[in-house]
């Protein structure tokens, strides 16, 4: 097996600091490169990809077991050959967090509102809206949401508002600081994979399969933990418009491959 240098550097580079789970990376695996119906990966081809990052085989059969029991993936056999598809409720799942992590520029509402909850039924009001995508809770009894102001909310203070003024304490509940590092720490990753990577590298379609994954399962962890909301509610030492522009570029020299190579015996 020749040695690929900035393959194993880059798979080092991206490890989760937080430790990799399984079944969480092959959810991401398949978010990217399997999401649509009839879409699938042998048994094989999960293993060449996984692998490399350090993962055992065992671990990943553990995984798969998991994911069938909740029911985000369906397996099928063809005498010793396994494949796997994501279920309907998997890719439903995918696909309702596919437009923000996939995002190259993210959609933040021109138009914004307040609500405001007394103890009492309209914490439930409030609580059954926080549910939505398109609520961001700003403490026990206040929300901001996208939009105008619904009709339905009578038991609840609401203001249209347009923020001039965010102080750090709000900046911190939408951003603390273990998502700020989180997000700075990928940053430096992504810049030095950049840097490094030899011009004209391409890999086999499984070693791109492979960073393409843990690029999407970092990115992931980061973009899904705070809202799309104008620059003003950001802290200073936010670096997440930059991360989002690398992220990009490095995805954009590592295509997705086909999946009919990815599930070829090598």
């Amino acid at each position: 097996m020749r040695k690929e240098p900035w393959f194993d550097t880059a798979i080092a580079t991206l490890a989760d600091p937080q430790n990799l789970r399984v079944w969480s990376v092959i959810v991401s695996l398949f978010g990217d490169l399997a999401q649509k119906p009839g879409d699938e990966l042998s048994g094989g081809a999960l293993t060449r990809i996984i692998e490399p990052m350090g993962i055992k085989p065992e671990a990943i059969r553990v995984a798969l077991h998991r994911l069938r029991k909740d029911g985000w993936l369906d397996s099928t056999r063809s005498g010793r050959v396994s494949s796997h598809h994501l279920t309907a409720f998997g890719r439903a799942q995918s696909a309702q967090v596919t437009p923000r992590i996939y995002a190259r520029t993210p959609h933040v509402a021109p138009q914004w509102h307040l609500l405001i909850a007394e103890d009492g039924p309209g914490i439930h009001t409030l609580d059954d809206l926080l549910l939505t995508a398109s609520y961001t809770s700003l403490g026990r009894n206040t929300a901001l949401g996208e939009g105008p102001v619904p009709s339905d909310v009578d038991d609840l203070l609401a203001f249209e508002v347009t923020a001039r003024a965010v102080p750090d304490w709000v900046k911190a509940r939408l951003c603390p600081p273990e998502l700020v590092a989180a997000c700075a720490d990928l940053h430096t990753s992504i810049s030095d994979l950049l840097r490094s990577r030899p011009p004209g590298w391409h890999g086999t379609q499984h070693q791109v399969a492979t960073l393409r994954t843990l690029i999407i399962h970092r990115w992931r962890r980061v973009v899904l933990r705070h809202p799309d909301l104008p620059p003003v509610f950001f802290p200073q030492d936010w670096c997440g418009p930059e991360l989002r522009q690398n992220v990009f570029d490095l995805l954009d020299k590592l295509p997705s491959p086909d999946l009919s190579a990815l599930n070829e015996k090598s």
